[in-house]
């Protein structure tokens, strides 16, 4: 019996076998059935090779304004876009053909080029275009992966961005100039997950919603135009508090509390039964963040509550390689946290105190996933 249990699942035999045998995928090939999928699965594998100069196609493509371009006028000539991109026709005419496989652009009857379907949904977004942008930092960083792998506390560009995970206590020494570039692309992405949490949760239940780590309040705007019964308070480094004051006032919320200080260290504002963390928790260690959830769940315990998660988290069908491979190798770059799995978060709300820790379906996994943690009063 110990022999059976130590060889290998017989599907993966099989596999294995086959794949020393180029006769035998010659073979298979042949097979309609069989050779689909074979020829399905050499695809998938050669983009794993070829991915990034997908992303690259994709960097080039925005960072020329190219899609924007296409949007706002409709579809051009080669040689207008030539001209636009400041490249020859033929440079251009290879990048609108290498964008046209990934679906980005695509060549009418008459010869001039427009935006295909995902170049339209990414040119219709300015957190998509903003994201692409920031990812140049990222692409250089992992311009040597094991390098990456390698190092305790890699120098990367990501850190430099990200100017908040060098270390804790740091929160208050923080400058308007720090801050101003990570705040300006969380605002910007923001409104992705936003929408999907309060078109999601329902927040008739609550009164009072304090926004932990919220920004320059992009969440509580989407909130506020959702639930208006709702008082709204926020709570970021001070830096970003100042930034979050200015640009709620401008969006017609001056009502929305704010308050700066290190939510390690900080007493947080007083008052709320949901407290909220909006892509928080997956910048941090796991020792931080456990000590973060213990903070929400003395607070909330004073009066009862509940605890709102909103972040991207491995595992989760449908969304398993953004989770994994994407935010794994992200988060290392930047220094801090990793993306958890939901049930690696109900431990940690578990250990902390809380009682009831449940899943709430997202539509749009690969933004967000969501749980809620409710604390009784004691």
């Amino acid at each position: 019996m110990q022999l059976l249990a130590r060889r290998p699942p017989l599907i993966g035999s099989w596999r294995d076998h086959i794949l020393r045998r180029p006769d035998l995928q010659r073979v298979l090939l042949r097979l309609p059935l069989v050779g689909a999928l074979v020829r399905r699965k050499s695809r998938t594998v050669f983009d794993l090779l070829a991915g990034f100069t997908y992303s690259q196609v994709l960097l080039a493509s925005v960072e020329l304004g190219l899609l924007e371009r296409l949007s706002q006028s409709g579809p051009l000539s080669l040689r207008v876009i030539a001209d636009f991109c400041g490249l020859s026709q033929a440079r251009a005419e290879l990048l609108l053909e290498a964008g046209a496989s990934l679906d980005l652009f695509s060549k009418l009857r008459d010869g001039r080029w427009s935006l295909a379907t995902s170049g339209a949904v990414i040119a219709a977004s300015p957190a998509m275009l903003a994201l692409v942008r920031h990812h140049r930092a990222f692409y250089e960083d992992l311009a040597d992966p094991v390098a990456l792998l390698r190092a305790s506390k890699p120098d990367t560009k990501m850190r430099a961005v990200w100017a908040y995970v060098d270390g804790r206590g740091s929160a208050h020494g923080l400058s308007a100039e720090q801050v101003a570039g990570y705040s300006d692309l969380m605002e910007a992405s923001q409104p992705l997950v936003a929408e999907e949490v309060v078109s999601t949760i329902d927040f008739s239940p609550f009164r009072c919603v304090l926004d932990v780590g919220g920004g320059t309040g992009a969440f509580l705007s989407a909130l506020a135009r959702r639930a208006p019964h709702l008082d709204l308070k926020l709570f970021d480094v001070p830096a970003v508090a100042d930034l979050a004051r200015a640009r709620l006032l401008a969006r017609g919320l001056p009502g929305v509390q704010v308050a700066g200080g290190d939510f390690f260290v900080d007493p947080l504002p007083p008052g709320a039964d949901l407290i909220s963390l909006v892509r928080v928790l997956y910048d941090h260690p796991d020792q931080w963040v456990l000590r973060l959830l213990q903070r929400i769940r003395a607070y909330l315990a004073t009066q009862g509550g509940t605890l709102l998660i909103a972040e991207p988290m491995s595992g989760l069908p449908g969304a398993q390689p953004v989770g994994a491979a994407y935010f794994g190798l992200y988060l290392m770059a930047m220094g801090g946290g990793r993306a958890r799995s939901p049930e690696q978060l109900r431990s940690l709300l578990k250990e902390a105190g809380f009682g009831q820790v449940h899943a709430v379906r997202s539509r749009l996994p690969i933004q967000t996933g969501l749980l809620l943690a409710s604390c009784k009063a004691t």
